[in-house]
């Protein structure tokens, strides 16, 4: 369902030269009403000032909806915790694609669509050698994501929908290969082919944890835990990651170089880093009874303590992920008997006094997703260098649905914000000889 104009409108009045301008609203199939003000500039001479764009839609988009206050997330209209309930990342990345969920045909021929591509072109295994060793993955990830463009030219015309299409499986198949390579070579381990006999998470689990010497044994309730991440994770409306990719693709970029982009706006520790950081704070409390003084120095503006993995940018009530994500920590652990519970305690513990304290629920400091992804990452073996990552892997799915919407989108023009200057007005230059 389109975005169409209501017939009310708002009136904004410049009271310094008495102009009056008709702004006519517009209605999305759910959601708040919206202001259209593309006229405004050109009919009285401004524009609106917004930093980080938090009252402005820059697109219209058919693919997420997020409600903060109710606390829901939509892929195409179904809510997240039944597609991480009843389905699978592939069939969710063939929804967030074109729309519709598939049938058993469509989803057997799309995987094997997928499954065609994972592989990457030998020589891109060479660029590997160019970084060191402790490089950080996210860094190995854009670059070689970037040099995607040099290596497939069959796929770079953003015209051509079926190019379009070519580049939008490749880079879905290939991001888990480029990531695990990623892994393989900080660890000096050779690198692990794709395994055409197993789903995507699987696969991701045999090329990052697999050696030649042995055959990898997967977890089953590991590679479901993983899956269910990676829905969580496939798209998140118009994040800093997906504005990003849109405002690259506006200007007619590759799609290489947009995903890209993309992967270095995630890799921010305001953004995608945001796992990490939970980890980091899990373990500098150390125990169960440090929680207490650790929330007293919260509390404390002073001390500069921040509670990670409360809150989000949009959510102002419970994250829907975390609720899914939560049950995932203890099925993991308990599949693999990982010494890790410490951490998890402290986790519940400090979510069940955060919940209770009149201080976090005046904020409306929920639990968000990165809350417990951290810990099921960690059990499973991941670095935390990895998480964000991992991240990139499962986003790269709604990356992609966004470009090509955008791609498509005959109302889309390059990017191309305004500013509120407040440097110096004109002035004359001074001769170096005349100057104080």
């Amino acid at each position: 369902m389109s975005g169409s104009a209501s017939k009310s409108t708002i009136t904004v009045v410049d009271n310094a030269s008495g102009k009056r301008l008709e702004l006519p609203m517009m209605d999305g199939s759910i959601g708040p009403r919206v202001m259209d003000i593309r006229k405004l500039y050109a009919e009285t001479g401004h524009f609106t000032y917004d930093p980080g764009f938090t009252s402005t839609a820059s697109c219209e988009s058919r693919i997420t909806y997020i409600d903060g206050d109710q606390g829901v997330l939509l892929y195409r209209g179904y809510p997240i915790e039944e597609l991480a309930e009843h389905s699978d990342f592939m069939e969710v990345c063939y929804l967030l694609l074109k729309g519709e969920l598939p049938n058993a045909a469509q989803k057997t021929r799309f995987e094997r669509d997928i499954t065609l591509h994972t592989m990457i072109h030998e020589q891109l295994t060479r660029f590997y050698q160019g970084f060191r060793r402790d490089a950080h993955p996210m860094a190995v990830c854009c670059g070689v994501v970037g040099a995607l463009s040099a290596f497939y030219h069959d796929s770079l015309n953003i015209n051509d929908p079926h190019q379009r299409m070519v580049a939008s499986y490749r880079l879905i198949a290939k991001l888990p290969t480029i990531a695990a390579m990623a892994y393989k070579y900080s660890v000096g381990q050779p690198f692990m082919y794709p395994k055409n006999s197993l789903n995507y998470a699987e696969n991701f689990l045999h090329m990052t944890f697999g050696v030649p010497c042995e055959e990898y044994k997967i977890s089953k309730t590991v590679a479901r835990a993983l899956d269910k991440l990676f829905i969580l994770h496939a798209d998140h409306e118009q994040n800093a990651s997906t504005s990003t990719v849109r405002l690259a693709g506006s200007s007619g970029a590759n799609p290489f170089a947009c995903i890209a982009a993309g992967i270095a706006t995630l890799w921010g520790p305001a953004h995608g880093g945001a796992n990490e950081a939970v980890l980091q704070m899990l373990q500098e409390i150390g125990s169960k009874d440090r929680i207490p003084e650790f929330i007293r120095k919260v509390k404390d503006k002073s001390e500069g303590v921040r509670l990670m993995g409360f809150g989000h940018r949009v959510y102002k009530n419970f994250d829907p992920r975390a609720k899914v994500i939560r049950q995932a920590a203890h099925d993991v652990l308990a599949e693999l008997g990982v010494h890790d519970e410490p951490l998890l305690e402290i986790a519940m513990e400090l979510e069940r006094i955060a919940l209770q304290d009149d201080y976090f629920v005046q904020r409306k400091l929920y639990p968000n997703v990165d809350f417990y992804s951290g810990i099921i990452y960690r059990a499973m073996g991941f670095p935390t260098s990895m998480f964000t990552a991992l991240f990139a892997v499962a986003r790269t799915v709604g990356w992609i649905a966004q470009w090509n919407e955008m791609i498509e989108d005959p109302a889309q023009k390059i990017g191309r914000p305004r500013q509120l200057y407040t440097g110096h007005a004109p002035r004359p230059y001074v001769p170096m000889a005349k100057r104080a």
